[in-house]
């Protein structure tokens, strides 16, 4: 006997939600939801151990053993893209979301001060924003030292760096348009502090925003990180990081293409769902889906 009440408003919206998205982002989402899945059990499901030596004939091409084929020291590469999976997400997520907690508050910080200080700010941000990505995390690997240098948490702070003064930019925009409501105005006048403004009244009117923005920024942060493994200023050997993996296998590609293509391919799969996703949900929240590129 049921009770004549209409399902949870939550369930219903989430289904009308999906229904009313557009194609791209459902297939995102989905695809996502395979790399997700795949850095959850990739570990327990590999065939063979990520530096596990000899696990087949070097450079023996694709098989039905070895799907991606194996490299020149013998390692399966499809199970070091199973052991990469989680290392990617969680390296991409983790510098991404320490890139958007400084980013945003500098920027709402920046926003909330106005005058002087705000040119100041701002002035600081475009001063490193100019500087190109790649150098601006050469820079950084370079500063913190051998010791640092090739740790994953040295990654975290290098995605972190290059993200923060962008998010910082639009996080003030965001909330430049906050900052004169009456709301906002009522607080100050009450003799409110800016933590406690720019926790209850900025952050969250400026939440839809980051949202996108961190969403936009997580979908590069898989590329960057695997820019820096290609050029060896990333994580260091025998992690399995994909552009790692495919510097590895770069001198062979003629002879085993496959050992490349199966990282490549893992990548930019990852890359493509992210940012479908994220212009989903950006169309969905009526937000421009494009990247501050300064």
């Amino acid at each position: 006997m049921t009770d004549g009440r209409s399902p949870a408003p939550a369930r219903r919206s989430a289904r009308a939600i999906w229904r009313n998205s557009s194609t791209g982002f459902r297939v995102g989402v989905c695809l996502l939801a395979v790399h997700v899945v795949t850095a959850v059990l990739g570990p327990f499901v590999a065939p063979y151990g990520y530096a596990q030596i000899g696990a087949g004939l070097p450079l023996s091409g694709m098989s039905l053993e070895h799907p991606m084929g194996v490299d020149q020291l013998g390692r399966d590469v499809f199970s070091r893209v199973l052991h990469g999976a989680h290392i990617v997400i969680l390296l991409s997520l983790s510098g991404t979301a320490l890139g958007l907690v400084v980013g945003a508050t500098i920027g709402l910080l920046s926003a909330y001060l106005g005058g002087i200080l705000d040119e100041f700010i701002q002035r600081c941000i475009e001063a490193v924003v100019s500087i190109p990505y790649i150098v601006l995390g050469l820079l950084a690997v370079y500063a913190a030292g051998p010791v640092l240098a090739g740790r994953p948490e040295m990654m975290v702070v290098v995605v972190a760096i290059l993200y923060a003064p962008r998010i910082a930019r639009m996080a003030r925009a965001a909330a430049l348009d906050v900052v004169t409501r009456d709301f906002v105005v009522a607080a100050r006048l009450r003799g409110d502090g800016a933590r406690t403004i720019i926790l209850r009244d900025l952050a969250p009117n400026t939440a839809s925003t980051l949202l996108v923005e961190f969403a936009l920024r997580t979908g590069y942060a898989p590329a960057l990180i695997a820019a820096f493994g290609f050029l060896g200023f990333g994580v260091q050997p025998p992690t399995p990081e994909w552009g790692l993996m495919i510097n590895e296998n770069r001198n062979v590609i003629l002879i085993s293409p496959v050992t490349v293509l199966g990282p490549g391919l893992a990548l930019a799969s990852l890359v493509v769902a992210v940012n479908l996703t994220a212009e989903g949900m950006a169309r969905m929240l009526g937000r421009s889906t494009k990247l501050d590129a300064g």
